[in-house]
């Protein structure tokens, strides 16, 4: 019987949201060399410009100041607050995908495990290791990086990610509506309404083959 484990859950009127922007793959920026520079700014350069990589619970508090200023500022409620947060960051941080640049974290997604086919009420806080599916719970960017593409390209990144895990056939969230244009660009596909509410809020469900995405992978070269 697999081992089942259960975080507070969140508060009713706590909403996920997504600011939409467009997708586009990613691109790895360079430093600058050569130049004249302070020894401050030269020790920067020792960092990557741009780097992916999952995070920790060390991460948490940086993730918790970007998720929120981008959520509470607009609804009042975060979908994970800082102990959910260092919660799934220790049990699963493989399941989530930071994106940092010069050191600075500036995008990130964070997920679990599901074993269902459907999203449900406990689905939002449990992680079920040997599940099936990648449940997204939050993407967020911070404010200064907005309107960027970085929202599109860290998912896009992040379904990358998945295809190295060899047990995860799917991807799964929920959004409102006014979101499902923006997934659907970025490969999911509408599954149909989610049987989670929030308040008076209801949410549409979508889902994303990561089998299509390793196929991408390998015909790539990613």
């Amino acid at each position: 019987m697999e081992e089942t484990v259960a975080v507070e859950a969140p508060r009713a009127d706590r909403m996920p949201a997504l600011n939409a922007l467009p997708c586009q793959k990613p691109r790895i920026l360079s430093p600058v060399w050569g130049l004249s520079e302070s020894p401050s700014r030269q020790r920067r350069h020792t960092l990557p410009a741009s780097e992916f990589r999952c995070l920790s619970p060390e991460d948490a508090i940086g993730v918790f100041e970007i998720e929120r200023e981008a959520f509470i500022s607009v609804s009042g409620n975060c979908p994970l607050y800082i102990d959910e947060i260092r919660h799934f960051l220790t049990l699963c941080p493989e399941m989530s995908l930071g994106w940092f640049e010069e050191g600075r974290l500036v995008a990130f997604i964070i997920g679990s495990l599901w074993d269902q086919d459907r999203l449900t009420q406990e689905s939002l806080t449990l992680h079920r290791p040997g599940g099936h599916t990648a449940h997204i719970h939050v993407l967020a960017v911070h404010h200064t990086f907005r309107q960027q593409g970085k929202g599109s390209v860290l998912l896009w990144r992040y379904l990358q990610h998945l295809c190295y895990q060899l047990s995860v056939r799917r991807a799964a969230l929920m959004c409102e509506d006014f979101l499902v244009p923006f997934y659907q660009k970025c490969g999911f596909q509408t599954v149909g309404p989610c049987a989670v509410s929030v308040g008076t809020l209801s949410f549409t469900e979508l889902q994303c083959p990561v089998r299509g995405h390793a196929f991408l992978r390998r015909n790539s070269g990613c």
